[in-house]
């Protein structure tokens, strides 16, 4: 007899949490001013819902929203338990809903797939690397993303060469393709081993870096080591699809305390949702933080830092 096959059992509690309510937001709206005192015009938002995977420093980042009385309110879930390979129904239900998530747990896959054992001793692996149509799409983006931010330069990497792998040359096919459309931008093309090694040694050779999922997630480590957080502790990340998009701090954050980072992805959240004005004061006050050297360390707490943001937002 043939049925649905059955989703593996999580052990895993999940609570949800609105922690903004609608009224709340629109009698905060009211009392937003530029930095030099002066009220500025009135303006109507409609309060945007965002799903929020809960961790030790996604409270950090309301915290901040709330002094900034930005227009978004989270749909918190509170995610408990080891297994955490898919994410639990009701938070996925809530993604797809309101289309956009924080994650504060670093919960996503590196790529899809699956193995099995063929004879004792031999594992074989299957999973989809690469499509035409998956390729088109990443290189689109990278292109307009690079013209959008005003950036010269596009690099695609690869794996040792387009003759030697299959999904790699369908990859730099598309990139190829989409370059010729931005004749304003420089492209290029360097193998995952040599990138990483510039990463380190001359990393401000790069601009904008585009490659296929599994050389990405390397990369991203990488830069985050680079930039001197390697744990979590600045480096922000965002994972954008044709409808959906997530924000998170690069690197394990499971136990982390530090909210720089995820303050960082929420400013590429604010974009997103297109509040620009909202975006401009986070991520100036966050800079004057860095700056300043409250970033988070061994001698600095999370509130600490939080206190910090909200007293330099303009």
């Amino acid at each position: 007899m043939y049925g649905r096959k059955q989703r593996p059992h999580l052990n895993v509690v999940v609570q949800k949490s609105v922690t903004q309510t609608f009224s709340t937001i629109q009698k905060n709206l009211s009392r937003i001013t530029t930095g030099s005192g002066i009220q500025t015009l009135s303006a109507t938002y409609v309060p945007i819902p965002v799903t929020v995977i809960h961790s030790n420093v996604t409270n950090a980042v309301q915290q901040v929203m709330d002094a900034m009385h930005a227009p978004v309110y989270f749909e918190t879930y509170y995610t408990k338990g080891k297994n955490m390979n898919h994410l639990p129904r009701k938070v996925v239900d809530s993604i797809r809903k309101n289309k956009v998530c924080l994650n504060g747990r670093n919960t996503k896959g590196e790529c899809a797939g699956r193995e099995h054992e063929v004879v004792p001793g031999v594992i074989q692996s299957f999973r989809v690397t690469m499509t035409k149509f998956w390729s088109d799409r990443i290189a689109n983006y990278a292109f307009e993303y690079a013209q959008l931010s005003k950036r010269k330069k596009v690099t695609a990497v690869h794996n040792k060469g387009k003759d030697e792998k299959l999904a790699d040359s369908f990859f730099l096919e598309s990139c190829q393709e989409v370059a010729k459309m931005y004749p304003n931008i420089t492209y290029d093309e360097i193998g995952i081993d040599k990138c990483c090694l510039q990463l380190v040694e001359k990393p401000e050779r790069f601009e904008v870096i585009v490659t296929p999922n599994l050389y990405g997630n390397l990369i991203a480590n990488i830069a985050a080591g680079v930039s001197g957080g390697g744990n979590g502790e600045i480096m922000p990340g965002g994972s954008f699809g044709a409808e959906y998009a997530i924000f998170e701090q690069v690197g394990p954050v499971e136990n982390h305390k530090n909210p720089v980072a995820l303050l960082f992805s929420s400013v590429m959240m604010l974009r997103h949702l297109l509040l620009p004005l909202f975006a401009d004061r986070l991520e100036t006050a966050m800079k004057r933080v860095v700056s300043e050297g409250k970033c988070g360390n061994s001698n600095t707490t999370t509130q600490e830092v939080v206190d910090a943001v909200i007293a330099n937002l303009d």
